[in-house]
Formats: structure tokens, sequence, C-alpha cells
């Protein structure tokens, strides 16, 4: 799979997984790919930094469940009450994230604190893993999963 920095005529930044560069040309002319933000279907790629291959002597994990693994996600145009719909989505998130902070992989251990009143309650986003959001939901700590993928803020440009 290949990742591609796209940009939509409006500016909006966003990422999409190929099979290969001449996949995201044959999805982009068929209409199927489309800004999360905006809804435009007029994308292209961005500018973007090279990808670094591992080491030689790295091993690759290549018993990751088949469900972990890249699918296509559709094959036809999404109607455009859907487009909109996600727009709407993407901007209330943005919305959202703009007053809350980035706590990265202490989000387990933020949420804990403010949960048991070790810390001031405000809002906050970061990561977890499955397990880490199980755990935290079994404590009845009130946590919710981002619609979008948000980028840590040392990664944004």
């Amino acid at each position: 799979m290949i990742v591609y920095d796209l940009s939509c005529q409006d500016g909006h930044r966003f990422e999409g997984w190929f099979g290969s560069s001449d996949d995201f040309s044959d999805q982009r002319d068929r209409g199927l790919v489309s800004c999360p933000h905006c809804g435009s279907s007029d994308v292209r790629k961005a500018p973007m930094a090279p990808a670094v291959s591992a080491k030689g002597n790295t091993r690759i994990d290549d018993t990751a469940p088949q469900a972990n693994r890249a699918q296509p996600v559709a094959n036809q145009p999404m109607p455009a009450e859907v487009q909109k719909a996600l727009a709407e989505l993407a901007k209330a998130q943005d919305k959202a994230l703009k007053k809350s902070t980035w706590v990265g992989d202490k989000f387990a251990e933020k949420s804990r604190e403010m949960h048991y009143g070790e810390a001031d309650e405000k809002p906050i986003h970061g990561q977890a893993s499955p397990d880490q959001a199980k755990e935290l939901i079994d404590e009845g700590i009130a946590i919710a999963p981002l619609p979008f993928p948000v980028a840590p803020p040392e990664k944004l440009n």
C-alpha cells in the first residue's frame, strides 16, 4: 500500500491509502476520492516527505490479521448527502479539537487523573490502545473515539 498526502481545491490536507499510483489516478478519475472536510472531488497529491524503509535486518510482522490490512472502502462515488454529512462531521471535530489539549499516549493516564479528581477536568485528546480504552470504559470513564484520524502536533507541517 502507498500512503499519499492529498489536498483539495480548498487546501484541506488529508491522506489516502492506495495499492499503487495508478490506483489513485483511477479512483480519482472515477470520482471515488473526495475531501473528508468539504466533499470536493477535485483532489491531487500534496507534497510529502519521502518514506524511509526499515533496516534490512528488521523483521516484518506478516502475522497481522487480514481484518487489519487495508481493504477497498468504496467502488462508486459517495452520494452528495454522505459527502455533506462527512464534511459537517469533520468541521465539528475540528472545532472540538481547538478547545482540547493533545496528551498523546498519556490519554488513559490523564483521563483517569481527571475522573478520580487528581487533576482539573478539561477536554483532552490523544492515543489509547484498544485494551486501554476498554479498561477506561469498564471503570466508568467517559471516552469516545474520534471519527477522523488526528496527527500529533509534532507531525503537522
